[in-house]
């Protein structure tokens, strides 16, 4: 597998609306001790808060990020950096097993809707009603280093579009990667013709996390959906 240098800014990742809104908690109290106590409540059963204190078997706590200077100055992102690895599917994700979560993100909008997209609509598929509006907001970020590459390799069993197929050996091959030593991994979008797709492994390449611009998916009748920017 070739090497492939980048220096990159504002590759795209598509989160759920619902995960970008202020704490929910806050409307349910009156001042910032009552924050604080259901906060620390929150933390007894929250993974992302639970493996930043105490880390994982397949996380260890220093990996993730932390603000700096936490008193003085919140570093945005910290937590979505954080809950990428510690919210993870059951099955995994393609290269990404259960236990450790994986930072993935495309170059461009169209790429990550269309693989969150592929997600919803077999959830829709699941339940025989393809009829939806999802709301997902973009969170930009910047990445620099020499990774992994699977351009030209669209034969790979880890780009198998079926999922049955391709996580299990897509899990194989990062697996095999972080042990090697690489931090992340480019390849083609299964999803979206000609789309460009960054996972990272390390919690530690992700930089300079911003927010984009917020985008409806919206399913009316059919597997097909159309996307509009909010």
């Amino acid at each position: 597998m070739k090497i492939t240098a980048i220096n990159d800014r504002g590759l795209v990742r598509l989160i759920p609306q619902t995960r970008h809104k202020p704490p929910v908690l806050r409307g349910l109290v009156d001042s910032d001790e009552e924050m604080q106590i259901l906060a620390e409540l929150e933390g007894d059963t929250s993974q992302r808060l639970i493996a930043e204190r105490e880390g994982s078997p397949a996380l260890d706590r220093r990996e993730l990020a932390f603000a700096r200077r936490q008193r003085d100055l919140q570093i945005y992102g910290q937590s979505h950096i954080n809950a990428a690895f510690t919210y993870t599917r059951s099955t995994g994700n393609r290269f990404n097993s259960a236990e450790r979560g994986a930072w993935y993100c495309s170059y461009d909008t169209l790429t990550s809707a269309a693989e969150v997209g592929f997600h919803r609509t077999r959830e829709l598929e699941y339940i025989g009603i393809y009829e939806d509006e999802a709301r997902y907001v973009e969170l930009l970020a910047d990445f620099i280093g020499d990774f992994p590459d699977l351009a030209g390799e669209s034969g790979h069993p880890a780009l198998a579009p079926d999922p049955a197929v391709g996580y299990p050996e897509g899990q194989v091959l990062a697996l095999e990667l972080r042990r090697e030593g690489h931090r992340g991994l480019l390849y083609p979008s299964v999803r979206h013709p000609k789309g460009r797709c960054f996972v990272a492994f390390d919690p530690g390449i992700i930089q300079n996390v911003r927010p984009g611009t917020s985008w409806r998916l919206v399913w009316n009748g059919s597997p097909a959906y159309s996307l509009h920017a909010v």
